[in-house]
């Protein structure tokens, strides 16, 4: 396992840069995510654009006006932040030792925090002088949706991550109720469900602010979720987030799998969970003392292919509407199937379900309704 990048190019590469440990592996694949999911997404607007799904809106801009007060001071901050912190942990000692301790604490360099801001200020002051106009202009610029990809990936982001953390404390109450700041500001504990709920209410909102055709927006979510889903879990197996399987001791039956395909202790994890490494010392030097099922590995095996799917048949299913509903369907089963491995909380209810295992359940079903319904009854886009 690979808490953060420096144990990666240490292990990989035989090359140790301190700054790495500040990069935790599943925030960098999770951020990689959000990257290469943009790109699909931009990639599937602009092909819906071109079968006249969507018609672009017009913005008036100003342009040629000097930086603003309220762009200083946001850059000033930003570049403050950066400072204070990211630069800051590399002049004091022992910073880079527990890198998440450090950036939750209010320990950082003033001076280096105060230069940074004064930095990123005089680079906005620049950028907006060097288009200066002696008269500024008034524009009418056309946008479409694939224009907007950035603002959807921020929105998208924000609410999943605010998502996330809400549905995995409602889940886990009692770790909550115990230490509640603590539960808010730990990088851990996150739900994709929650993530998802509250992402799309944002997407839908922001579909709707800007006049965007929501059914063929959604179709073009459709492979960009699940392929988002599946590189997300590349960071979850390689960080060993303790998004792990139950205990699985019995010898691997199969002569053709790898045995860490079938059961894993997940050494160094991030989380420092099990027993001690004999030999290791430092941070992360912990493995699971019973070997688990590696689901995370599972998940983003699975989902890649069932992105290949999607991908295959977004240009074979002319309905709008149906690609979304099968994305729903996959995503569904896929989810319902892994939890029955998958280490989570149950409610007690009658059949002690997990919230991934009633929410799936949920999507399944919205996906069947909502794939027969798109086929009866053209919906308004």
């Amino acid at each position: 396992m690979y808490p953060n990048l420096y144990y990666a190019f240490k292990d990989l590469f035989g090359i140790e840069i301190n700054g790495l440990k500040l990069v935790n592996s599943f925030g960098f694949f999770v951020a990689l995510s959000f990257i290469l999911s943009a790109w699909i997404l931009t990639l599937e607007l602009r092909r819906k654009q071109g079968l006249g799904l969507f018609v672009h809106t017009e913005e008036k801009i100003k342009i040629g006006e000097p930086a603003s007060l309220s762009e200083l001071i946001t850059n000033g901050l930003l570049g403050f932040i950066f400072g204070y912190k990211i630069i800051g942990a590399f002049t004091i000692k022992n910073a880079l030792d527990d890198p998440q301790s450090f950036i939750l604490s209010g320990e950082g360099n003033l001076l280096t925090g105060m230069l940074t801001a004064l930095v990123f200020g005089i680079l906005k002051w620049w950028e907006k002088k060097k288009v200066q106009l002696e008269k500024p202009e008034e524009r009418i610029i056309r946008i479409w949706p694939q224009d907007r990809v950035g603002d959807i990936v921020i929105y998208a982001a924000l609410f999943g991550f605010l998502g996330a953390k809400i549905f995995h404390n409602l889940e886990n109450w009692n770790e909550f109720a115990a230490d509640p700041i603590g539960s808010l500001i730990a990088f851990s504990g996150l739900t994709f469900y929650g993530g998802l709920i509250c992402a799309g209410a944002a997407i839908i909102w922001y579909a709707k602010k800007h006049k965007i055709s929501l059914i063929p927006m959604l179709d073009a979510f459709a492979p960009t979720m699940m392929f988002a889903y599946a590189f997300g879990r590349i960071g979850c197996q390689i960080s060993g987030d303790g998004d792990w399987g139950i205990a699985n001791p019995t010898p691997n039956p199969y002569s053709w799998l790898p045995d860490f395909m079938w059961s894993y202790t997940y050494p160094h994890n991030v989380l420092g969970e099990g027993v001690p490494i004999p030999g290791c010392t430092g941070p992360f030097c912990n493995q699971l003392a019973i070997p688990v099922y590696p689901t995370p590995l599972y998940e983003l095996i699975i989902c890649f292919v069932l992105f290949g799917v999607l991908w295959f048949f977004r240009n074979k299913i002319k309905v709008p509407g149906q690609l979304f509903s099968i994305y729903l369907v996959l995503n569904g089963i896929e989810r319902f199937f892994i939890e029955k491995i998958r280490v989570n909380t149950e409610y007690d209810i009658p059949f002690n379900p997990t919230q991934a295992e009633l929410i799936s359940a949920g999507l399944v079903i919205a996906g069947i309704t909502g794939f027969y319904y798109f086929k009866k009854v053209k919906p308004s886009i």
